[in-house]
């Protein structure tokens, strides 16, 4: 099956004027062995002089035909006339197609020269200059938040739970966590991340004791001895709370005090037993077991799910959000980070030329393949005249050549005859 070429509106201006130049060359080329037919008569049998112009007017006429004939044997058969090897670009239309991919993949698809041309194109820079402009990371947000949109729209509940059920939850029972939970606990406790909420329990605590004094000393008084007189244990009872809301405070004024020190001593010890006993590291995961068995857990899991994905979607759907607000601030800080940082250029610049690399590796044979596969699906004749469209007025400069070198030729050899 073949296809026509069709030429766009905007270039067939282009067309035109190609064929109009041709079209001079022609004439030129055919005026010139004109001239020489014309000279050749007008001087033959004539001697002296006029033997070296007729020479070399013969010898032109030679050199014109010949290479009128190479020209147009490219593109189609000389007057006409089936000469075998003649009318190449019509019958080996397709092996030019092939040789033409094969000599763009040879020699423009390589690992080495795209590397070289992709980074010499900085790209990265580039890339980095134009988003790091405030309003260009906007639109880029901009167009990729419906994309996101659609993507997390596309996330509905059933999806959710086989994620869950069928995914997340078999992976986490496989992959022990103790080592992982032991060494997350070590580095909060060095670091100091769990006294806010030691504090929060210590004011909590504190304050629930003291709004709470009825129902504190109620609870002491109902351990007390029923023989020890009442007013022995109401004033037990009160001496015991007032202890009981002093420590507390205590806990919770005093960064250093032992209750404080000690919580820090026993999450120090876990995190280290979590990693190391045997016994510990066995009831984690045996706990771990238990509570991802549990019914519930898949269902609160996509409860969750459901809620990320709605707060999710609010946040992308209002153009003046904070969530889309901070995409814009985080891509713009990054692309002028590129531009300033040399170092993440540079690293980057050598990641995403290694990726470009790696494409064209995998996938280069099959872009180059379009070049022969719309080349066979061309119409012969009319490929044929596309192509004379676009190189025939250079290679009517061959026949003026032809024309001109022949003429010489003719003029040294008919010299050399009278010499000899």
């Amino acid at each position: 099956m073949t296809t026509t070429l069709t030429t766009p509106g905007a270039a067939r201006v282009d067309d035109e004027t190609r064929r109009a130049g041709l079209r001079r060359m022609r004439t030129v080329a055919t005026g010139l062995l004109v001239v020489m037919a014309v000279i050749y008569v007008l001087t033959h049998g004539r001697d002296g002089a006029w033997g070296f112009v007729n020479a070399a007017a013969e010898a032109g006429m030679v050199g014109a035909i010949a290479d009128w004939f190479a020209v147009v044997a490219l593109f189609r058969h000389p007057l006409g006339l089936p000469i075998p090897h003649t009318a190449l670009v019509r019958r080996r239309k397709d092996d030019l197609g092939d040789s033409l991919e094969q000599f763009v993949t040879e020699n423009f698809l390589t690992p080495d020269v795209m590397r070289e041309k992709y980074l010499d194109a900085g790209v990265v820079l580039r890339l980095g200059e134009w988003v790091g402009r405030p309003e260009n990371a906007d639109r880029v947000v901009s167009e990729a938040v419906p994309f996101i949109v659609r993507a997390v729209e596309r996330i509905d509940e059933d999806e959710l739970r086989t994620l869950i059920d069928d995914v997340l939850l078999p992976r986490v029972k496989k992959e022990p966590l103790s080592p992982m939970a032991g060494h997350l606990l070590e580095r909060i406790v060095e670091e100091g991340s769990h006294r806010g909420l030691v504090d929060l329990v210590a004011r909590e605590l504190h304050a629930w004791l003291a709004l709470h004094e009825d129902e504190v000393q109620q609870i002491v008084r109902s351990r007390a001895p029923s023989w020890a007189p009442t007013w022995v244990n109401d004033q037990v009872t009160r001496r015991v709370y007032q202890e009981v809301l002093r420590w507390a405070r205590d806990v919770k004024d005093d960064q250093h005090h032992n209750v404080r020190a000690a919580l820090d001593s026993y999450l120090t010890n876990l995190a280290s037993d979590l990693q190391h006993d045997p016994r510990s590291m066995a009831g984690f995961e045996a706990l771990k077991e238990r509570l991802l068995d549990h019914p519930e857990v898949s269902a609160t899991g996509v409860r969750l799910g459901e809620t990320l994905r709605s707060s999710l979607l609010d946040a992308l759907t209002d153009p003046e959000g904070h969530l889309r607000t901070r995409m814009s601030g985080a891509l713009s800080g990054f692309g002028q980070r590129i531009v300033e940082d040399a170092a993440l250029r540079e690293r980057l610049d050598s990641w995403t030329a290694d990726l470009v690399v790696s494409l064209v590796e995998r996938y280069g044979p099959e872009i180059t393949s379009v070049i022969s596969g719309t080349i066979r699906r061309w119409d012969a004749r009319e490929a044929s005249d596309k192509i004379e469209l676009h190189v025939g007025r250079d290679l009517q400069f061959i026949r003026l050549n032809g024309t001109v070198v022949g003429a010489l030729v003719g003029l040294v050899i008919h010299s050399v005859s009278l010499i000899l």
